[in-house]
């Protein structure tokens, strides 16, 4: 016990004292926000990997599709490596740090208002967020409760309270220097902790392939959507599992997800240059790979502790307990490195999220809207105050959830992305993306997802999630054909950002 406390002091006052280092890189909007836009690959890289993997990952997600899905939720994993990070970086990264600097726009609500010359589009875009980024940020506390129960003796409210505060000492002190600097660390901790923690459960199974074989011995037992399987051995052990459709959903929803959410795309609006591009591009991938294929492939094994604790009363499965139940055979040790993993994940997560919220609150909407004349200082004030209000708001929904709150979180990826994946990559791209093509995004993504929480038109959020993105891909192009363009000499002139000529050094071209 007191070596894990001693990790965990020792882990917070590092957080602390990144944050008080990074002060003098929050002094105005642009550094608070972006960190000037001077941020190296590594930093970024890891920011990027940090914000996307929480708690409601490790815990969660792997958890429960590792139970659904077996060892073929190592798709996920990969999916999100190669779709969520490679490609993400590849398509949108370059682009989107010359446009936004071209607009120059912080968030990508104002990128939208400038990118279309519409400050509605700007203000709803804002409120969007707001919405669904606030119960995000409650959900990256769920993860913790069975955590430390297993871990501590400590009540799960004072855990949350305790990394609550601490997150917001660090973020709002240092702003996003102070974020990208922790995020680095915890990123660290993340890679040494998931290795070591995937040997551990392994070796206590009798290592790799025994644990295979004893999974490959587990009938299906209806988990999945495909009743003529049911029955079927080998197929939690198997390449594509037992419900190889429903799986798909979830790659596309936690993949392709990630190229519309606010605070993983403000990620390429701070990278400091063509070389950090590239870098970064490798290092996100390779973070990728190690954090979430090894979430997700651990989780496969999730059916090997199908022991009481991980059941409720009525006899179902508690997806939440399977990831506890699994770490709590380690050594007390591993115990608390997992402890200080997941809350490095949450952490990440929780900053990224509430400096996204103050940031567009207080950009897009307060001085859009009541506040038009608001000098930098008092923008400084406001969103160092909207972030300790969001951080209040996530832990009063995470002390005291509604009902709906785990139902939301289900579908908050599909709403925000559905919104704004599509006009947010082809506006970097094609000059014929019109206004009301935005708003149709926004309202399929919103409206959608909204209508299918009381419905059930899809039964499954993931799949509901995966389709509203996707829809959004088809409609904004649809749409733009059929609406009036925007005017031509505007576009333009914001499209002259990619044509500027640079001199680069040969190491990074041969071009005479």
């Amino acid at each position: 016990m007191a070596a894990k406390i001693i990790m965990l002091i020792v882990f917070f006052a590092l957080m602390i004292g990144i944050g008080i280092y990074s002060r003098k890189n929050a002094t105005n909007v642009n550094d608070f926000v972006l960190g000037g836009r001077g941020v190296g690959p590594w930093l970024t890289a890891f920011a990027f990997g940090t914000s996307y993997f929480s708690a409601v990952v490790f815990v969660g997600y792997a958890g429960q599709f590792g139970w659904k899905y077996g060892l073929s939720t190592t798709w996920v994993g990969l999916g999100n490596a190669f779709i969520g990070s490679l490609l993400a970086w590849l398509v949108l990264g370059r682009r989107t740090r010359v446009m936004t600097q071209k607009l120059d726009a912080k968030t990508m609500p104002e990128y939208f208002g400038k990118r279309f010359d519409s400050k509605s589009l700007r203000i709803v875009g804002s409120l969007v967020s707001f919405i669904f980024l606030v119960p995000y940020t409650s959900s990256v506390y769920n993860g913790l409760s069975r955590l430390f129960g297993m871990a501590f003796d400590i009540d799960y409210k004072v855990c949350i309270i305790v990394m609550a505060v601490l997150t917001g000492v660090y973020v709002i002190v240092g702003g996003y220097m102070a974020t990208a600097l922790n995020d680095f660390v915890q990123g660290i901790i993340m890679l040494f902790g998931i290795s070591a923690v995937i040997y551990a459960v392994l070796k206590g199974q009798g290592g790799f392939l025994t644990a295979v074989k004893k999974l490959s011995e587990i009938p299906m037992d209806g988990a999945g959507t495909v009743p003529a399987l049911q029955g079927s051995q080998g197929l939690f052990a198997s390449f594509f599992g037992p419900d190889p459709l429903n799986l798909v959903g979830v790659i596309v929803l936690t993949s392709l997800g990630t190229w519309g959410l606010p605070q993983m795309v403000q990620k390429f609006y701070a990278i400091k240059d063509e070389h950090s591009i590239k870098q970064g591009t490798i290092v996100s991938t390779f973070f990728a790979i190690v954090i979430a294929g090894g979430c997700y492939f651990l989780g496969g094994f999730g059916r090997l502790f199908d022991v009481p604790e991980i059941h409720n009363p009525d006899g179902s499965v508690a997806f939440d307990a399977i990831i506890p139940q699994m770490l709590s055979t380690l050594p007390d040790i591993l115990i608390g490195i997992v402890v200080v993993l997941v809350l490095s994940a949450s952490m990440s997560t929780l900053s990224s999220l509430v400096l996204t919220s103050s940031s567009t609150v207080t950009l897009d909407f307060l001085k859009e809207t009541s506040f038009k004349d608001m000098d930098e200082k008092t923008q400084l004030i406001i969103m160092r105050a909207f972030i300790a209000f969001f951080i209040v708001l996530s832990v009063v929904l995470a002390l005291n959830p509604p009902t709906f709150i785990a139902q939301l979180m289900g579908y908050s990826w599909g709403a925000l992305a559905g919104s704004f994946l599509a006009p947010f990559m082809y506006g970097l791209y094609s000059k014929k993306i019109t206004k009301a093509s935005v708003w149709a995004s926004y309202i399929m993504g919103v409206c959608f997802t909204v209508v299918n929480m009381f419905t059930k038109i899809i039964p499954s959020p993931i799949n509901a999630g995966a389709v509203t993105m996707l829809a959004g891909l088809v409609i904004v192009p649809v749409v733009s054909l059929v609406t009036p363009k925007l005017d031509s000499k505007f576009v333009d002139e914001i499209f002259t950002c990619y044509d500027e000529t640079v001199t680069v050094q040969k190491k990074f071209s041969l071009e005479e």
